[in-house]
Order: C-alpha cells, then sequence, then structure tokens
C-alpha cells in the first residue's frame, strides 16, 4: 500500500517559498511543489494567476470570519478539497470549466446532507 505514496517523485513534496502581495503587505508561503501544482491548476480554470488565486481565498475566508491564523493549512485543505470534489465530480475534471461557473451552494448543501446522514448512520 504505502509504495504508492513513498515510490512518488520526491519533488512533489520539496517544500517551495513563494512571495506575494495581498493587499499591499508582502508575504511569504512556504508549500510542498505537490500544492503549488493543485494551486496553478485551480487557478488556470479560473484564468487566474496563483498570486491573484491566493489573494482572492484570503479575502473570501476572512470576510467569511474563518481564522486564518494558518493560512498554509488553510491552502492545503483547499486543494485536498478541489481533488477530493474532482473525484466526486462535483467539479468537472474538464479544467476548461472554471470553477467561479459552479453552483457552491448546492454542492455545499449536498456536501453538508452527507455528514450529516454518515453522522447518523455511525449512531445508530
Amino acid at each position: 500500500m504505502c509504495r504508492l505514496f513513498i515510490g512518488s517523485d520526491p519533488a512533489m513534496w520539496e517544500s517551495e517559498t513563494r512571495s506575494l502581495r495581498i493587499d499591499g503587505m508582502v508575504t511569504s508561503i512556504r508549500l510542498e511543489s505537490f500544492f503549488w501544482q493543485v494551486l496553478e491548476d485551480i487557478a488556470a480554470r479560473d484564468g487566474l494567476a496563483v498570486t491573484q488565486l491566493i489573494a482572492k481565498l484570503y479575502h473570501e475566508a476572512e470576510e467569511a470570519d474563518h481564522n486564518l491564523g494558518n493560512f498554509t493549512s488553510f491552502l492545503r485543505v483547499c486543494c485536498g478539497r478541489y481533488l477530493a470534489l474532482q473525484l466526486t465530480g462535483d467539479i468537472p475534471m474538464d479544467a476548461s470549466i472554471p470553477i467561479r461557473s459552479l453552483d457552491a451552494e448546492r454542492i455545499l448543501d449536498r456536501e453538508r446532507k452527507g455528514w450529516s446522514e454518515e453522522r447518523l448512520r455511525l449512531v445508530t
């Protein structure tokens, strides 16, 4: 089982630090190259540069009153959710379909319903 993970290209987990500007403030973000690639894929779908995507995620998370104390963890989770939502078909594999064109509320409602049903199943 683990061979699938440990046999992957070590370059995937090499860390890379990138500097970017959010609201005029320069900040650095350190992520593994795997996550930078996923962020590039997400950004490309909506015609954004990675720095623009990260700034957009930051602002929208801030508007939603999320605790951004560990923003890099948030970005890793965003990448994981993107890949998981592709597997469920909620985000089409066709990269020409922008993320912004998807019905986020419908996807989130279905996801919440699934979590509730799973919790109920575990209790009974």
